[in-house]
């Protein structure tokens, strides 16, 4: 209240002042306006009597003078005129004149006049009006012989300024009023009101209230950079709440769940305050252009979703490809910035490659030659030289960005991803032994024979065995190595430790299933639409009338499964014609790899199949199969998850698929159903879903069936399990594992080192 009374009283003494200016410059404009018209309309009737008199003064004709100016007092526009010889006396006046002239002594006034030969005029009060006076000097031949003396009733002059000031005043008080009114209202509307709901929500967090939302609910935009704050602060408060609870049921439980502040925790512990540094190809944030504006996005894709949460929580350095469009000029001229954009925690240091590079290290020798090696697929991996020198060269150039970030750190921890660089451990080692290297291979490692199909399988091996540990999602691809190795390279392998020692490096093998942080809405505290009213919301938005829905979430890539699934689809329908008008499958691809040309022709055949399917099946308000190409963000891909009945994963050969731990984990309504491919590494934990062969298309189209039959008790339990596994076995597990092993290794490492020294 009072701010709101010192705004009121601020703006009624700004008002006043400038009424007051304005209504000043008003009155002089109407003033010199008044005047101006009395002097035009004294000297339009003197210049009209002028002559006359002048000669009736020279011939003495009194009676003649006295005619004309009684003629002239009948005139009520003045009141008053008067006439002078030329030593200023009076010879000849009005009533009024006269009066007025005795009363004012004007003789002065009338001698200076008719001395000067100028027309003098002048406003003066008399004791009854204010009364504008008009001189004018009489010549006749050349010579003064008199002067005309009008008299004009000057007195509406002050009667226009009162009015004027009267009429200002009433809406000086009428603006006031307005302007009162007005601040009370905007005040309490974009400020009392909001700052006091601000401050009743923000109760509501501390005292924790469930119902209480994490995005405040708030009108306009006068409080927003506050709002934006206070938003991301009620996040992480939401969060650590969220945590606190868990750990304090696990405490009861007896149970020990990684969370976020587990994982910082120990990372802090082990690290001793250290950063973590990953080295990825693909970055977890780029700036993309859309709709003539700039946006950061998070790219689809496992990697990200399992390491972007584990460096939210310990800090550190993420090294990657910058490949978003307009990567570059939201990046420091080192290519550095600070990621989340909400809420940063740590640094992206983005690598800008040369199409040359891109062309040869990425999209030859990484995606055409390793990837369908490692993958069993049925594509034949092409192997070019040209490639494989633009791969060394790249994996140099990551290894002098981890060089300059890590330049002032002992022992520091680099956590190296994927296939992209498996050259970068002996590289960093190279330089420098100190540094605690960990490589985790995110796709499935071949049998010998099939590696063997690589010229340079040799000189990858002795690249990944510079590290200190290097992890698989299963123990079958840990085994897959090693046996590769012992069939390509003189080595000591340990099968009881599972490690391979050569040139005096020591490398730890070891399986490590990736996994997904926890759900939005535990961690968040958001509230959600599921189901029926999910789905309702989100069909509605796509111009679909469906009973049931379907969702798949990929990169659009061969060994995805996609085709697959559609042909599953499709038989679907043909075997179970009931479901035709009622089933709508969503696949949300993310496009990727466009320039190798077994991935551009996949996408021509997956638009290709699609339409066909939807031309055999399509009705008026409904189609078979929505194919959105894009790169979706995680909270479209997670409304999907919570409208779906069933998701499907089909991959015909996966090192783990995180999509279906994601889709789990979005599941806080303990509803929907999951298909998984038994070639996918998570199908070896999450066997609560409905396992089936990509490659069995009648399997699937039953097994569809199945999940949209299922009784709600049975798909609630199944998915009840998946749950808990996914939330014991979370991503912080996984990176609280893999750093556990690795710091572990190192100090025994030191131990026999220190034994064999004594």
């Amino acid at each position: 209240m009072k701010i709101t009374l010192r705004l009121i009283i601020s703006l009624f003494i700004a008002s006043t002042l400038v009424a007051v200016l304005f209504t000043m410059l008003q009155i002089r404009n109407e003033r010199t306006t008044m005047v101006r018209e009395l002097n035009m309309r004294a000297h339009m009737l003197t210049e009209g009597i002028q002559n006359p008199i002048a000669e009736y003064l020279r011939s003495n004709s009194t009676r003649k003078m006295k005619q004309l100016l009684d003629r002239f007092a009948k005139n009520t526009r003045y009141v008053g005129i008067a006439v002078y010889d030329s030593q200023a006396v009076l010879c000849m006046a009005t009533a009024f004149a006269d009066s007025i002239g005795k009363q004012l002594t004007i003789t002065g006034q009338v001698w200076e006049s008719l001395t000067r030969r100028e027309r003098m005029l002048k406003i003066v009060s008399g004791d009854v009006n204010k009364v504008h006076i008009f001189i004018l000097p009489l010549e006749l031949d050349d010579q003064i012989v008199g002067a005309i003396v009008l008299y004009q009733d000057a007195s509406f002059i002050d009667a226009r300024v009162n009015e004027i000031w009267q009429t200002n005043f009433l809406r000086l008080l009428l603006n006031t009023l307005l302007i009162v009114i007005t601040t009370v209202i905007v005040v309490r509307w974009s400020i009392t009101g909001p700052i006091a709901q601000l401050a009743q929500w923000i109760r509501g967090l501390r005292v924790g209230k469930p119902s209480v939302p994490t995005t405040i609910p708030m009108r306009g935009d006068f409080l927003e950079p506050l709002t934006n704050e206070v938003t991301l602060l009620a996040k992480s408060l939401a969060t650590a709440r969220a945590a606190a609870q868990a750990e304090a049921r696990l405490r009861i439980t007896a149970e020990a769940r990684w969370t976020p502040e587990r994982l910082k925790e120990f990372v802090r512990m082990e690290l001793k305050g250290k950063n973590l540094y990953v080295v990825s190809n693909r970055e977890p944030y780029m700036h993309v252009v859309s709709d003539n504006t700039v946006q950061c996005i998070v790219p689809a894709g496992g990697l990200v979703t399992a390491i972007d949460p584990i460096l939210r929580a310990c800090g550190g350095v993420w090294i990657a490809s910058g490949s978003g469009v307009a990567d570059r000029e939201n990046a420091d001229e080192h290519g550095r910035l600070e990621v989340p954009p909400d809420e940063p925690a740590y640094i992206l240091h983005r690598i800008f490659l040369t199409k040359e590079e891109e062309e040869g290290y990425y999209y030859g020798f990484s995606n055409e030659g390793l990837w369908p090696l490692c993958h069993i697929t049925h594509t034949r991996p092409i192997f070019e030289l040209n490639d494989w020198m633009h791969y060394q060269q790249v994996n140099q150039k990551f290894a002098e960005a981890v060089f300059e970030e890590i330049a002032n750190e002992e022992q520091p921890l680099v956590l190296i991803q994927d296939y992209h660089f498996a050259l970068l451990p002996l590289l960093i080692k190279s330089k420098r032994p100190d540094a605690r290297v960990a490589i985790f291979w995110h796709i499935p490692w071949p049998n010998p024979e099939v590696f063997g199909i690589c010229p340079w399988k040799q000189e990858l091996l002795l690249g990944l065995l510079g590290a200190d540990l290097i992890g698989f999602h299963t123990q079958f691809h840990c085994n897959n190595f090693l046996e590769t190795v012992d069939r390509f390279l003189e080595s000591k392998i340990n099968w009881d430790q599972f490690s391979v020692d050569h040139k005096g490096q020591r490398t730890v093998i070891r399986p490590f299933p990736i996994s997904v942080a926890e759900s939005e809405k535990s961690l968040q505290g958001h509230e959600y639409l599921y189901g029926e009213s999910a789905k309702k919301t989100l069909l509605k938005r796509y111009g679909i009338n469906a009973q049931y829905l379907g969702v798949g979430v990929d990169r659009i890539d061969y060994t995805k499964g996609i085709l697959e699934r559609f042909r599953a689809i499709e038989r679907f329908l043909e075997k179970y014609p009931s479901y035709i008008g009622s089933f709508t499958f969503i696949e949300l691809g993310a496009p990727s790899r466009t320039h190798i040309k077994r991935y551009h022709d996949l996408m021509a055949e997956l638009d290709e199949l699609a339409d066909r399917i939807n031309w055999k099946f399509q009705t008026k308000q409904w189609k078979p199969i929505l194919f959105l190409k894009a790169h979706h963000t995680h909270e479209v891909i997670y409304e999907h998850y919570r409208a779906a009945d069933v998701c499907m994963v089909t991959s015909l050969h996966d090192g783990m698929n995180l999509v279906a731990k994601e889709f789990i984990a979005s599941r806080e309504d303990g509803d929907g159903v999951l298909l998984l491919s038994q070639f996918t590494g998570a199908s070896q934990e999450l066997t609560d879903a409905l396992i089936i062969n990509p490659y069995d298309i009648e399997e699937m189209a039953d097994a569809l069936y199945t999940a949209l039959t299922m009784d709600p008790k049975e798909r609630r339990e199944r998915m009840s399990q998946l749950r808990n596994i996914v939330s014991e076995r979370n991503v912080y597990r996984w990176a609280g594992n893999i750093i556990t092993t690795l710091s572990r290794l190192r100090v025994q490492e030191q131990k026999v080192a220190e034994g064999e020294v004594a």
